[in-house]
């Protein structure tokens, strides 16, 4: 009887660390595509809108299913490096330099609508982000010395550009990275947050420019995303790019709004270009080597994934994880 019992325990057991395996596992959706996706919009659990390399948009109504790809026409050369999907048929698309452009859609991706086009010299687009469904924000990379924004306050369907004497200043050297769309955050309803990256590194939160204890001195270095839980607690996630195994100083949070920042005692396992909130103590982070998830607030990570994705995202309105990267690869995360 006593072996018995032992052997209905360690049933038990193993059934439930083999449950836990599945539900932290990652599902590939989608791969092949000729695109590097780097723009990910989670709408709600079904509906989801990616955008990419080669001028390539996708959108999927089924949870990630099945998905169908446009070619954005006249722009099959474009890198839309990010996305903001308000439902299943509007949406704006971020493309980066040379000219920097931003398209928006009405009809569900099949015709697109220049609503802002940039030919500065110098001038990079980074990423976007809205504090709700009216007012947006745009970043760029330093011109001049100072971080370029520009704004919309209608969902995007005009911009404008911020006036030089109220952009952030940057640091020689400093810049931002477009490597996930998730550098500029909303904070509230009424203000978004930045990080930037290079040889210095800094999260810029309402007037503060708060340097961060993450690796910098490169190009290649620095902060390449952020995440808000609330006003308080934001998780900062980055790296050097070129070394994706490093886990030198490659991330950072905060429990008092950026007063005090803590690094985690087992870090993520490498250079990772997106960090998203999930609920309760719970975050996920990807990046070239692969992703990590931490249950404890940003305190210890576990590899989960050793797939390559660039970006992750939460369902806006729902619990579904999604994930994006090279080759039109797509994944979702099993229930956490």
């Amino acid at each position: 009887m006593a072996n018995q019992f032992k052997i209905i325990v360690f049933s038990l057991f193993l059934l439930a660390t083999m449950e836990g395996l599945q539900a932290q596992s990652i599902e590939i959706l989608n791969s092949g595509t000729k695109t590097s996706i780097r723009g990910l919009s989670v709408v709600n659990d079904r509906v989801i809108w990616v955008s990419g390399s080669n001028g390539m948009v996708g959108k999927s109504l089924d949870s990630g299913k099945t998905f169908v790809w446009n070619l954005v026409k006249g722009f099959e050369k474009t890198d839309f490096r990010d996305i903001e999907a308000f439902n299943d048929t509007v949406a704006i698309i971020m493309g980066i330099s040379s000219p920097a452009y931003l398209l928006r859609t009405k009809d569900g991706g099949n015709n697109w609508k220049i609503v802002y086009e940039n030919n500065s010299s110098g001038m990079f687009l980074d990423a976007m982000a809205f504090l709700n469904e009216k007012n947006g924000i745009v970043l760029g990379d330093p011109i001049d010395g100072k971080f370029f924004i520009a704004r919309t306050f209608d969902g995007g369907v005009s911009w404008k550009n911020t006036p030089a004497h109220h952009l952030p200043k940057a640091d020689s050297g400093e810049a931002c990275f477009a490597s996930s769309g998730t550098n500029i955050r909303k904070l509230n309803q009424q203000a978004a947050i930045f990080v930037s990256g290079g040889f210095s590194s800094h999260l810029f939160i309402k007037d503060k420019k708060i340097l961060l204890p993450i690796v910098q001195g490169k190009q290649t270095t620095g902060a390449n995303s952020v995440a808000v839980k609330n006003s308080k607690i934001l998780m900062v996630v980055g790296g050097d790019f070129t070394t994706q195994d490093s886990i030198t100083n490659n991330c950072c949070f905060t429990l008092n709004g950026g007063k005090d920042w803590f690094s985690p005692k087992t870090p993520p396992h490498g250079y990772r270009s997106c960090i998203e909130w999930l609920n309760k103590k719970n975050w996920v982070s990807c990046g070239l080597n692969g992703v990590d998830l931490s249950k404890d607030e940003g305190n210890t990570w576990e590899w989960i994934s050793k797939e390559s994705f660039h970006v992750c995202q939460k369902a806006k309105n729902g619990k579904a994880v999604f994930f994006a990267g090279g080759g039109g690869r797509i994944g979702k995360l099993g229930s956490y």
